[in-house]
């Protein structure tokens, strides 16, 4: 363990970043446009090592939260700065600090105006996402997860493509009415238990303080807010418009790390806190997941524009992420939170795949392009990595998670796994086509074949995802064995929640008797 506050370190430190570059930076407005830009990249690199101490520090066997910090924030209503993370949190950690700094180099060229604010924008995003995943208590947690909307919204509203205004208020309206819900959700339980620890409501759930009614309306609200953010179908619809206009690194953070709030949100409340609900509306979720993967992916297949495409291939990856953690399967959760870190890396690399014949070509029309293979070698190479790891391609991370998951949902449900398997095909339908039109379709626009292939910046972008992808494929236990005693907690209380409540009910039928 570490003796000095390594998660606030973590979590605020790209903030002051931002704060330096809004206000210590001035000149010409080429030096003050470098100088924020080397800030930033500086400020991202120093959280990412910090980053990778706290993961190199971390205890794989235990179960519970370690770094903890905590401290009287406000003391008349009991609310703390309490921080921790476990098995779970370490890696949408990890996932915020190692896309940041990528985001910022792929944002290098592409950038131009008003970079000083792009620059602190991002960084104000990265102590968000981080203070997101470290937080434990409700109150704190809603603060983080919901300031993550701002600098989110004004990336998209004031970088983003011609209809960017309409995209950033439909993301921000979208994803703030969910979370409205979820703000009545966390009063009342504070009301019914005078505590907003995470930790501690989690642990005791909320079967013993309100009835079985109350509970489904808590469980529902929560739902309202995870299932806009992961986006599950049939609030999926701003997800396609916030990333055809977001700028690359947009895009990048937003598939990477934002959306896998929700799923970070099921685990962390639905779950545990409202167990017999989550019993209850288990198989509805299951449902839900199913016709998302089966219907994003039809409608991604007949996409043109690739950004659109790999958004609703997101739509569809995410519902695999429900449908494992809603199996309550040991083998379930762990493969829905290995999808959401493989997706992470996966949706990134291929976002930023978009944004290199982007720079390059200023379409995302799958008209214009083709032939790319032949004077562009590098690029053609990577982009079928990443494609085939989209796919499932058995020896990279794709795989892994979706084994897992529908390993989870053949023993809860046969049928709803069979036609989440229809998804596996669909998938890899729509993503070689995708690959085929733009790397060996026919050449005939002559600006495309007169595109350069990578430079050494985007290789650098580029590489280390590809080796993530396939290092998480061919080593998987690198994540399993770190998240494996948080779940198997997490499994545990549930099931203990449960078996209680079956005697309680048991022994009230037995004496009325």
């Amino acid at each position: 363990m570490v003796d000095f506050p390594l998660l606030s370190v973590l979590t605020f430190l790209p903030a002051i970043g931002a704060l330096l570059i809004i206000f210590g930076i001035s000149g010409k407005q080429e030096d003050v446009d470098s100088n924020a830009k080397h800030l930033a990249l500086f400020t991202s690199i120093f959280t990412l090592a910090f980053g990778l101490f706290a993961y190199s520090r971390f205890d794989a066997g235990v179960a519970g939260f370690q770094f903890v910090e905590q401290s009287d924030w406000f003391k008349p209503m009991g609310i703390e700065y309490h921080m921790g993370v476990d098995g779970i949190s370490i890696y949408f950690i990890l996932l915020s600090v190692i896309l940041t700094p990528m985001c910022i180099l792929a944002s290098w060229n592409s950038i131009s105006k008003r970079v000083r604010e792009y620059m602190a924008a991002f960084l104000l995003l990265e102590s968000l996402m981080i203070g997101t995943f470290c937080a434990l208590d409700t109150v704190l947690f809603y603060v983080f997860f919901e300031a993550v909307l701002i600098p989110m919204f004004i990336i998209i509203g004031v970088w983003g493509g011609p209809r960017r205004v309409y995209s950033a208020y439909k993301f921000f309206l979208y994803t703030l009415l969910g979370s409205v819900l979820m703000l009545l959700a966390l009063l009342a339980i504070y009301i019914g238990t005078g505590s907003t620890n995470m930790v501690e409501l989690a642990e005791t759930s909320l079967s013993g303080v309100f009835s079985f009614e109350m509970q489904l309306v808590l469980w529902l609200a929560f739902f309202a807010s995870f299932a806009v953010k992961m986006p599950m179908w049939p609030v999926h619809t701003w997800l396609p418009d916030a990333h055809v206009e977001a700028p690359t690194a947009g895009s990048v953070i937003l598939a990477g790390v934002l959306l896998k709030m929700g799923g970070y949100g099921f685990l962390r409340f639905s779950i545990p806190m409202l167990p017999e609900a989550s019993e209850y509306f288990a198989p509805m979720v299951m449902w839900l997941s199913v016709v998302a993967i089966v219907y994003t992916s039809l409608v991604a297949l007949v996409q043109e524009d690739m950004k659109k495409l790999i958004a609703y291939s997101s739509v569809a990856h995410m519902g695999y992420v429900t449908l494992g953690i809603f199996t309550m399967t040991t083998q379930g959760i762990e493969g829905g939170i290995f999808q959401m870190i493989s997706h992470g890396i996966v949706s990134a690399a291929l976002f930023l795949c978009v944004g290199v014949v982007y720079d390059r070509l200023h379409t995302r029309e799958l008209s214009r392009y083709g032939g790319l293979v032949n004077n562009m070698p590098r690029y053609a190479v990577l982009f079928m990595i990443f494609m085939l790891a989209s796919v499932g391609l058995p020896g990279t991370s794709g795989f892994v998670g979706e084994f897992l998951t529908l390993l989870g949902a053949f023993m809860v449900d046969t049928k709803i796994a069979v036609i989440a398997c229809l998804g596996l095909v669909l998938g890899a339908a729509y993503m070689l086509v995708l690959y085929r039109r733009v790397v060996f379709g026919p050449q005939e626009n002559k600006d495309a074949a007169k595109m350069p292939d990578l430079s050494p910046r985007e290789i650098g972008i580029l590489i280390p995802l590809a080796i993530g992808i396939i290092w998480l494929g061919v080593f998987p236990t690198a994540i399993t064995d770190k998240i494996a005693p948080s779940v198997e907690r997490l499994i545990t209380n549930y099931e203990n929640v449960l078996s209680n409540v079956d005697t309680q009910q048991s022994d009230v039928s037995g004496g009325q008797e």
